[in-house]
């Protein structure tokens, strides 16, 4: 195998200080990165982050060497096409490397670990890290990162799919590690899409003979607290998602699983003494299945009701509004 040579990609949207953290971290991986490009939207918010820790834009580009900062248009960004753009501004790379913003390396050895599936098997397409708790989580959501993201590496095929269902094709782009070569190969990310732009691309990768590696020793720090009017509308996208990709969904349920993690949960609040987080895990339950069965029946709703669902407005003023009317 070629030595790797890997490039990051962060998206960001109004960023916080997790960036610092998370770029810190990343200057410090055993195995270095060669640049790390950071494609920002809204570039009031960033600069505003920089004069808040006295920076200029100048200043933060210089102490850090290896970032490029590039700034687009709310109505530029899409979960596929911007990411794509970033994976092609990294010419020559063996590997990329994304990252979200608030996803920040647990350690140095977070590219180590996650290039080792790479080395073992060159039918690898994407490795993804293991996500931790932070430590405000509550106690579902801690359950909740090692029910999805389990102590055990793993790499899934297509001869999986029996066994795993549609965890076969589960993949996050919250950090995940791609083999440009298999990219180029295989076609970009979907674009434009609302949401999952990580699972239809592992999908379509393992439908297509490749693997998908889940690198449990990779790890990062992410996780959130979400409300249960999040969770609706986070879930209405997904169903959105899966609705407008049935080359991968079609015949594969997630609510199978989803009833299995809900029991799960709540026999380990159950069991370790946080009863009192029932009532609220059970309300945003509810509203996941429920934001989950409207976004997959979404070409039946109206407008008005899709702009009051969607965590991703932008979306329906152009391509999701041109998907509505070519589908119905």
């Amino acid at each position: 195998m070629l030595q790797a040579v890997i490039d990051a990609v962060i998206p960001t949207f109004r960023p916080d200080e997790k960036l610092f953290s998370i770029l810190s971290a990343l200057e410090a991986q055993t195995v270095p990165l060669r640049r790390i490009r950071i494609i920002n939207t809204e570039e009031n918010a960033f600069r505003r982050l920089l004069e808040k820790h006295r920076q200029t834009t100048e200043s933060f580009l210089t102490a850090h060497a290896k970032v490029t900062l590039t700034h687009i248009r709310a109505d530029e960004f899409d979960h596929g096409g911007t990411r794509d753009m970033g994976l092609k501004q990294c010419e020559g790379a063996t590997h990329v490397l994304f990252l979200t913003q608030d996803a920040v390396p647990a350690d140095e050895t977070l590219t180590e670990k996650l290039l080792a599936p790479f080395e073992a098997d060159e039918k690898t397409a994407v490795s993804y890290a293991r996500q931790l708790p932070a430590p405000d989580a509550s106690e579902a959501e801690r359950f909740s990162r090692s029910f999805n993201y389990p102590a055990m590496s793993r790499v899934k095929t297509q001869e999986d799919v029996r066994e795993l269902g549609i965890k076969t094709y589960f993949c996050s782009n919250v950090c995940a590690l791609y083999d440009t070569r298999i990219y180029a190969e295989q076609g970009p990310f979907v674009s434009p899409v609302i949401f999952n732009e990580d699972m239809i691309y592992a999908g379509c990768a393992v439908q297509r003979g490749f693997h998908i590696a889940y690198a449990a020793d990779a790890r990062v720090i992410h996780s959130h607290n979400y409300s249960a009017s999040q969770q609706l509308r986070r879930n209405f996208d997904l169903g959105v998602s899966q609705a407008d990709h049935p080359e991968v969904f079609a015949g594969l349920s997630s609510e199978g699983e989803g009833v299995r993690y809900v029991r799960a949960v709540l026999s380990h609040l159950l069991k370790n003494g946080a009863a009192k987080e029932m009532p609220g895990f059970i309300l945003t339950c509810a509203a996941r299945l429920i934001g989950y069965r409207l976004g997959k029946n979404y070409r039946r709703l109206p407008a008005g009701r899709i702009a009051k669902l969607t965590s991703n407005p932008a979306y329906w003023k152009h391509a999701g509004k041109e998907q509505r009317k070519t589908t119905k």
